[in-house]
Order: C-alpha cells, then structure tokens, then sequence
C-alpha cells in the first residue's frame, strides 16, 4: 500500500472540509473503513488547530496536509503550518469553545507529535493510526 496524498491551501476554515475529505478518500481507495471515523476526525482537529494558528498569528503562508502509510498497517497523517508557537494539550472547561483539539488528537491516535525540523520555519503536528508492522 504506497498511496499517499498532499494538499496545500490557505489557512481559511473553508479547507478543513477539504482536508477531511481528502483523508476519507484515501482510506476508501485503501479499503482501510475501520480507520475512517478516527482519521477524518483527527484530521479535522489537526488542521483546524493549524488555521486557528496562523489566524492568531498573522501568518497567511499555506498550511499542507501529506497523508500516506509507512507500512501497511499504519496511516501517518501530518500538518504543517509556518505560525511561530508549538500547539499543546490543555484543560478545557466544558464551557470553552476550544482547546479540546490537541487532546483529541492525543486520546484517539495509536502515535502523535509535533516536529519543528524540516524545511521551512513552523512546525508539523502529526498522527498516526494502525500498528506498526
């Protein structure tokens, strides 16, 4: 299984649907069904943290999505935003409207992170689904 997909847009919440939507198709074409409620929710999260990012920030550079399987087993589903600051877990009170995405991200998937290595300033917050073979 060596499909993978990317998708480069700019950091507007229009995207995010897009970006959910460019997950589920790679999981339909890779008959993975099991993985598709988890990965399009973590992706939405993950991306909507992005573009909430660069809002704050004033950063308008896009935001890129690269999903693909680094074994057979295992979705890597990776965001890259260039807005200075790393995202992290916090509380969220059940009145808050937000601040619940990094913690979603850390509860459903089998592997996350955030790296700040690479090309580019910024970081990439990442997650993976599936067992390593």
């Amino acid at each position: 299984m060596e499909s993978a997909v990317s998708l480069v847009f700019p950091p507007h919440p229009a995207w995010v649907r897009t970006a959910r939507e460019t997950v589920r198709t790679l999981l339909i074409a890779a008959d993975r069904p099991e993985l598709t409620d988890t990965a399009v929710l973590l992706t939405s999260e993950a991306v909507t943290n992005a573009i909430n990012a660069c809002a704050a920030k004033g950063c308008s550079t896009p935001v890129t999505l690269h999903a693909g399987w680094p074994d057979p087993a295992r979705l890597r589903v990776l965001v890259h935003d260039e807005a200075p600051g790393l995202p992290a877990v916090r509380p969220a009170t059940e009145s808050d409207e937000d601040g619940r995405g990094m913690r979603l991200i850390s509860y459903g998937a089998d592997a996350w992170g955030v790296c700040t290595h690479g090309p580019g300033a910024g970081k990439g917050t990442w997650f993976e689904l599936g067992r390593a073979c």
